[in-house]
């Protein structure tokens, strides 16, 4: 499941391949799905219990096209908050009249001016070399064209894995593993999953979707920062360790304790995520749609964020998806 939601290219704003996939996979276990006006994908299950809104978003971040150049190089520039100390050298493609294959620029180290060894380049210093002509450039690639890592899956040694756009196909992957709990079960909730649009660049696509479902409470499901060196324990949760469950001044704290108390109940091991203002993810953007939402946060570890090989472990997946398959199965009864 993985791997399939993370092979197509999904940019923000240009969602449509990601979507069609996740549509897929996710119509086996609702009443019906379908794609909105602002690129989200929506499901539904008419059942029993309050309004329940489940989110994950579609998109990841990348690049976009600002013009093109001579002997076949584009200018581009960043498209949501893509990690720019990894461009330089590195293969992307151009989502192009056709896709377009192509590498980031990198000024070799003998020829780099003097002071500049060691600093990062920003997106607007570097350019994408695709080797074509002029005439096939402007044929192919034209400004605003999405670009996004070259997907690349890998297991790695025990139950972690590496791709791009994990942040955040790997909720969308909770997500569809949460509602493959509840079927098995023969539970069926009153329930709106949302696949959304445009997180990375704050596009509010989930504040239409959310609007339109007029839901009584709603999980959002994102990543957050797993521990790696150089970084602070306070700041981090640890790979491997269960779901982030999240507490802030926005959050509902009494779906924060439910979540606690479920995970405990049920032998599910989690962690703390403590935020002193807003969340930073889609939750921010649910909990004050119509007269407002009560929200909660689940997050994923992840390693490495915004980069072409973040890094989750897959148990985590499996354990945020039983925790909220078992807080929507407690709101039914």
């Amino acid at each position: 499941m993985l791997k399939a939601l993370t092979a197509p290219c999904g940019v923000s704003g240009l969602e449509k391949g990601a979507a069609a996939v996740a549509k897929d996979l996710l119509a086996p276990y609702v009443d019906s799905v379908d794609v909105d006006r602002r690129g989200n994908v929506v499901g539904t299950i008419n059942g029993a219990g309050p309004k329940i809104l489940l989110d994950a978003h579609l998109d990841q971040v990348g690049f976009i096209v600002t013009s093109l150049s001579e002997r076949g190089f584009v200018k581009f520039d960043r498209c949501g908050g893509t990690d720019e100390r990894v461009m330089s050298a590195l293969p992307v493609i151009i989502m192009g009249k056709e896709p377009v294959y192509g590498i980031i620029s990198s000024v070799p180290p003998h020829l780099q001016a003097d002071g500049d060894e060691g600093k990062v380049k920003e997106a607007k210093d570097l350019a994408i070399d695709t080797g074509l002509s002029d005439d096939e450039l402007k044929r192919l690639v034209s400004q605003g064209d999405r670009v996004c890592f070259v997907p690349q899956f890998d297991e790695l040694l025990g139950t972690e894995v590496c791709s791009n756009s994990f942040d955040d196909r790997a909720g969308i992957a909770i997500l569809l593993r949460t509602v493959e709990i509840l079927k098995e079960k023969g539970v069926k909730p009153n329930l709106t999953v949302v696949f959304s649009a445009q997180e990375e660049v704050a596009g509010n696509a989930v504040g239409c979707a959310a609007f339109k479902a007029d839901v009584d409470m709603a999980i959002a499901v994102d990543v957050s920062f797993a521990k790696t060196p150089g970084c602070k324990d306070e700041e981090t949760g640890k790979i491997g360790e269960g779901p982030m469950i999240g507490i802030s001044p926005s959050l509902d704290n009494g779906i924060f304790e439910d979540l606690k108390r479920i995970a405990s109940e049920n032998s599910i091991p989690y962690q703390i995520e403590v935020m002193s203002r807003s969340t930073g993810t889609h939750a921010d953007d649910i909990l004050v749609t119509r007269e407002g939402v009560r929200t909660g946060l689940v997050s994923l570890p992840l390693k490495f964020m915004h980069t072409p090989v973040e890094i989750i472990d897959t148990k985590d997946v499996e354990l945020c998806a039983k925790l909220i398959a078992k807080y929507v199965e407690e709101k039914v009864k």
